[in-house]
């Protein structure tokens, strides 16, 4: 459903194009949470342990690679903490840092979970030909990389 704003012809189709975008990251998201892959974890939760299962790292680089505060980072790292699933260490180079990784429950649990939550995406983002998948991820690239750096016009 297109917005109802009697904008210009740009600010009409940038809110369209918003709305349209938000939505659909909607209804992905919600499929998924209702299949139950990532189980019991929070999809930030989830996001932080996928991130990890990589590489340890500060919390500073969890929040850039997901988009989240330092103040939500904290908080999710806190309670993936209680649950045993990461640990933290004193960062060697800087004594100041801690360094975030994942337990071996917490390899576990994101190794046997990842596999089905793939599997649900893959399936979710069928609706797209690979082809429109590859313009599709093109585009959020050049969207969020331009935006990340403060760039607001097109190019």
């Amino acid at each position: 459903m297109p917005t109802h704003y009697a904008g210009t012809a740009a600010e009409v189709r940038a809110l369209n194009t918003w709305i349209k975008f938000t939505r659909a990251e909607e209804s992905v998201n919600s499929r998924l949470g209702r299949r139950g892959t990532i189980e019991d974890l929070t999809t930030t939760q989830f996001a932080v342990m996928e991130t990890l299962y990589h590489l340890p790292m500060c919390q500073r680089a969890i929040g850039g690679k997901i988009l989240k505060s330092s103040g939500n980072i904290t908080l999710v790292i806190d309670n993936l903490y209680k649950r045993g699933l990461v640990r933290r260490d004193q960062d060697p180079d800087d004594r100041r840092m801690e360094i975030v990784s994942l337990t071996p429950a917490g390899e576990e649990v994101i190794a046997r979970i990842m596999p089905g939550h793939v599997a649900a995406i893959v399936e979710e983002m069928s609706v797209l030909t690979a082809e429109e998948q590859e313009i599709f991820a093109g585009l959020c690239v050049r969207l969020g990389k331009q935006l990340a750096r403060g760039e607001a016009t097109s190019s």
